[in-house]
């Protein structure tokens, strides 16, 4: 009998290293793509994190082998309360990349800005306006300074999330415009995103704490009769290099990392709540009180999770034009009650 050969390939991504705890529950959108449209509008919005039931839709993939038919698809609930248009910043390209050059704030902000912002009493929006607009020539990015309503929704918290998000389509002078109309003003996720389209989805994903390498590593099992460890590597490394690699799997942090989610497709986007809250509520989140959208599958994070919802950076070339046809939606209560 010959030598059986043992194959170990590696176990684990080595793509995002180190596996640590993310900075801030809110993910950061790094990257905003350019969109083909002659008038301006948001990228992206912002949106909280339900639970999760099922739907029965018709099949409208024409390659699909149920195409036509009803099917059960998983769907995530996400309450979307619109936002506040605080403010806009105008950004100016530069060797060492984006450079800050001019804001404008809305004149009288909500009071409970001041629970997420040090503001001053009073906003001189005419003055801002004025420099903003001799700053035009340079800008070549403009990004709305946004606010989240979760008073608005069943969540306990009342600090909003202040973020960026960046304005698309027309020219720099339309974009101008288009966002000084805006200022102060709400904005809904259906002047944003359109049922059936496909986003982006970025978020935090549910924290797991210290964990092992079988778990977070996914590496094999040691033999039942092993010394010392079971649930652990055979080996750190070789005599050369004389040093630990960073490759070799390790127990740490597992969980909590900011992931972005790409081609998630929107089912539904409804404006109220009810129709989409299970009965007895949802599981550590409670009832929908407001606008509501239904994804496609699953997102990352856990109930509560603030999720940024982007326009997809890289969207599918066969995508169908119409919304699809949601025929039913389960409110079977998610504790058998």
């Amino acid at each position: 009998m010959g030598h059986r050969k043992v194959h170990a390939p590696r176990h684990g991504s080595l793509a995002y290293l180190p596996r640590k705890r993310a900075k801030n529950p809110v993910a950061r959108i790094r990257y905003w793509p350019e969109i083909k449209s002659d008038s301006p509008k948001l990228l992206g919005f912002a949106a909280y994190k339900a639970g999760m039931t099922y739907i029965f839709t018709i099949e409208d993939k024409k390659r699909s082998p149920h195409f036509g038919k009803e099917v059960m698809k998983a769907v995530t609930i996400l309450e979307t309360p619109p936002i506040i248009i605080c403010g806009f910043k105008m950004y100016t390209k530069t060797p060492y990349g984006l450079q800050n050059i001019g804001e404008v704030w809305m004149k009288e902000p909500p009071a409970i800005f001041n629970r997420a912002l040090i503001l001053p009493e009073q906003f001189d929006t005419e003055a801002m306006l004025e420099k903003a607009q001799k700053n035009l020539e340079q800008t070549t990015v403009i990004r709305a300074v946004t606010a989240t309503q979760p008073s608005q929704t069943s969540l306990s918290k009342k600090k909003p999330e202040i973020s960026e998000i960046q304005i698309g389509g027309g020219n720099i002078q339309q974009q101008f415009d288009y966002i000084k109309q805006l200022l102060g003003k709400t904005v809904t996720l259906e002047e944003v995103f359109k049922a059936g389209q496909y986003i982006d989805i970025a978020g935090v994903t549910v924290g797991k704490g210290f964990q092992g390498p079988v778990k977070r590593w996914g590496v094999t099992k040691l033999q039942h009769k092993g010394r010392k460890t079971k649930r652990g590597i055979a080996t750190l490394g070789p005599w050369n290099p004389h040093h630990l690699m960073y490759s070799v799997a390790r127990a740490g942090q597992m969980g909590y990392h900011q992931r972005l989610e790409y081609n998630k497709r929107i089912m539904k986007i409804g404006k109220d709540g009810k129709e989409a809250t299970v009965k007895g509520g949802f599981i550590r989140y409670g009832e929908i009180k407001g606008p509501y959208v239904l994804i496609d599958g699953s997102v990352s994070g856990t109930e509560k999770r603030q999720l940024r919802l982007r326009v997809p950076a890289r969207p599918p070339t066969e995508a169908p034009e119409v919304p699809p046809q949601v025929t039913y939606i389960s409110l079977d209560s998610p504790q058998g009650k």
